[in-house]
């Protein structure tokens, strides 16, 4: 008897206790894009590419976003021969969305040479004094562009990591920030081993240690001693851009003026979020082809939301009337179902929640179907489980033997079918895509959930009640659910 009561006590404890932890921590499941909305990204890769080249490209692009943090189960996957779905739930700003997956060139460290404070100073601009017929002069303004810069915005038109060139940082409303002329390098992003942001206490900032490998700490090495020479703060040469698709990702100061050796380093930012995205860029950067966009979009939490509300509503009201039918015939037995619900779903929302904390799942309108069919499998568990009592009961036995009788020949009918449930869930799993993937998932971990359910909680709390006043006496009891009163079992 104590060991139930302590099996008992403990899977309520973890369940209820599991789910106040998870709310409390912020860990509640994550919704998905089609009930909080986000943005959906639709990438074309070059006409011929190998499919092993393009699931590597889809693989950077999975690590990139999962490590800025904030996106919740991503979804990306090859569509067609050549194009990538991605969906980023919970991003709802599109300019976030496409410097995540949107910058597909090569990562590059590059000394900077100049830098420009007006565009205009990228222009080579040549003064011609010219004689007029009053024999006055004038002068006159000639300028060409250098060649590959383009005549509006005077940036390298295409960008070679080799080869000096002219680029430019952007402010977040994409803006021009700053505009550096940028000697070519062959320090690359597949020379970077780590990239790690992390708050640095002793000078009250967010840093990103950066990690090479050994041919990128030489070249690294070479490069920080040769702007080392320059004034710090003062002359712009004294600064390295990291350059990511054309664009200056960052271009820090080199602060030791004997330059940098070892292979490692720390870049110093603005806040937690440059850290964040600083360290993806690094570590992240580069992918092995490049892709055209061919459809950016936000996507409307509305419909799922109002649908979610209406399913929970509905599934609510289900769950109400439910309980009221089967305390109605199963009496106490009934009770316990009612109690073993919310264990099941406390722990089914803990799990997910964790989930969701962990590998970043995320919980959408299938994944919901899931749930609610799960629930009805729970339920269905319960009825068998009785209904073997109650047969037991009607055939003479002591109701302390029925009960133990009856889960025995109940639980190997709840293993079966829920054994069935699972490998359709795994199957649906492994072979779907999309919204069917999200289902099967939530249907595969409910059905686990409940083979522990009926086990730890069913078994012990039915045992318990079989040995108290709940059991033997009464209406309410569990042989007066039964049908069969003590009376007629004595005779």
């Amino acid at each position: 008897m104590s060991r139930r009561v302590v099996a008992l006590s403990v899977i309520m404890a973890i369940a209820w206790g599991g789910l106040a932890l998870a709310l409390a921590n912020d860990m509640a499941p994550k919704l998905g894009l089609d009930l909080q909305g986000g943005t959906s990204v639709i990438l074309r890769a070059p006409e011929g590419t190998d499919a092993d080249v393009l699931e590597k490209a889809v693989e950077t692009m999975r690590r990139r976003i999962e490590a800025i943090g904030g996106v919740q189960e991503p979804e990306i996957q090859v569509s067609g021969d050549r194009n990538v779905l991605i969906q980023l739930p919970g991003v709802t700003d599109q300019e976030q969305a496409l410097s995540v997956v949107g910058q597909t060139g090569q990562l590059s460290f590059r000394p900077v040479l100049a830098q420009s404070d007006s565009l205009g100073d990228i222009f080579n601009s040549t003064e011609t004094t010219l004689a007029t017929d009053s024999g006055d002069s004038a002068t006159s303004t000639t300028s060409t562009t250098l060649p590959g810069i383009d005549p509006v915005t005077g940036l390298t038109i295409k960008d070679d990591p080799s080869q000096p060139a002219w680029l430019a940082s952007y402010l977040p409303d994409g803006t021009i920030d700053e505009v550096l002329f940028l000697d070519g390098s062959d320090l690359l992003g597949e020379q970077v081993d780590e990239a790690l942001p992390y708050f640095d206490p002793t000078e009250n900032r967010w840093v990103v240690q950066l990690g090479l490998d050994a041919e990128g700490a030489q070249a690294f090495e070479v490069m920080t001693k040769a702007a080392a020479q320059y004034g710090l703060y003062v002359d712009p040469q004294r600064r390295i851009a990291i350059v990511l698709d054309g664009e200056i990702m960052s271009a820090p100061w080199v602060t030791p003026d004997e330059g940098i050796s070892g292979g490692t380093a720390i870049i110093s930012t603005g806040s937690q979020g440059e850290a964040n995205d600083l360290s993806v860029v690094l570590r992240y950067g580069s992918l092995p082809i490049s892709f055209e966009r061919l459809d950016v979009k936000k996507v409307s939490a509305t419909l799922g939301s109002d649908s979610l509300q209406g399913g929970l509503l509905a599934g609510v009201g289900g769950l109400v009337l439910v309980a009221i039918a089967v305390i109605l015939y199963y009496r106490v037995l009934g009770l316990v179902t009612v109690l073993g619900i919310t264990v099941f779903g406390s722990l089914l929302i803990a799990i997910i929640g964790t989930m969701g904390r962990v590998s970043g799942l995320t919980l959408t309108l299938s994944g919901v179907t899931g749930i609610i069919v799960s629930i009805g499998i729970t339920a269905d568990s319960y009825i068998v489980f009785f209904e073997r009592i109650k047969e037991e009961v009607r055939g003479g036995r002591p109701l302390l033997l029925a009960v133990d009788e009856g889960f025995s020949r109940a639980y190997r009918t709840i293993l079966t079918a829920d054994t069935v449930s699972f490998m359709g869930a795994f199957l649906l799993y492994v072979l779907a895509i999309g919204p069917v993937k999200g289902f099967a998932l939530s249907l595969g971990i409910a059905t686990l959930v409940d083979v522990v359910v009926a086990f730890v909680f069913t078994k012990n709390a039915v045992a318990i009640l079989a040995r108290t006043h709940l059991g033997e006496g009464g209406w309410f009891s569990i042989r007066g659910a039964s049908g069969v009163v003590p009376e007629r079992v004595a005779s």
